[in-house]
């Protein structure tokens, strides 16, 4: 697995090496003691998500609240989507940043997000097919969200405002200004 360190300090996208022939490929998806080495922590992840999504769905921007704040490891599998994260660690040089990357089938990679990140994604293709783990169980009360749309993130979702399909409750989430404290950056800082 190669590791790339981006711009917002903690996630990391990792390039997954297929090996072909002419029967098709072989690919390690996951491999604890490689992650661990690459994040620098123990990522114990402890649920397997997965999520089909029509063209103009957009998911999110999502987070979960401490003591259940999640880090994540997402991949496409079928399709291609715009994957976005923003820094919501309070004290964090890139605070309220974002970060875009385009995750698709056929560019085998995948998105480590680190907890105090929100995370959202956008599918571009007909359908798209998430799977991502998690390192802390789903708790509902501490489900928490980002409006998409805040000015102040100015994020670009390459699809026109009535494009998009979201639910009701990402369409009424919060701007940036408006989140709790729930993340700091030095609690945060090595995920």
């Amino acid at each position: 697995m190669k590791v790339n360190k981006l711009a917002l300090a903690g996630a990391l996208l990792l390039e997954i090496k297929h090996h072909h022939d002419e029967r098709g490929y072989f690919a390690e998806t996951y491999q604890q003691e490689e992650l661990n080495a690459a994040v620098g922590f123990a990522a114990g992840f402890v649920q397997d998500n997965e999520a089909l999504s029509a063209f103009g769905v957009l998911r999110g921007l999502h987070y979960q609240r401490p003591p259940f704040a999640q880090s994540k490891l997402v991949r496409v599998i079928q399709g291609t989507v715009l994957d976005i994260i923003v820094d919501i660690r309070h004290g964090s040089p890139t605070f309220g940043q974002h970060l875009a990357t385009k995750l698709s089938a056929d560019k085998p990679q995948q998105l480590f997000i680190p907890r105090g990140f929100a995370h959202g994604y956008l599918t571009l293709t007909a359908q798209a097919l998430l799977q991502y783990k998690v390192d802390n169980y789903y708790h509902p009360a501490a489900d928490c969200g980002l409006n998409y749309a805040d000015p102040v993130l100015a994020i670009d979702w390459l699809l026109p405002k009535e494009q998009l399909l979201l639910s009701k409750k990402d369409q009424q989430q919060p701007v940036l200004s408006e989140l709790p404290r729930h993340f700091t950056f030095e609690d945060h800082a090595d995920g």
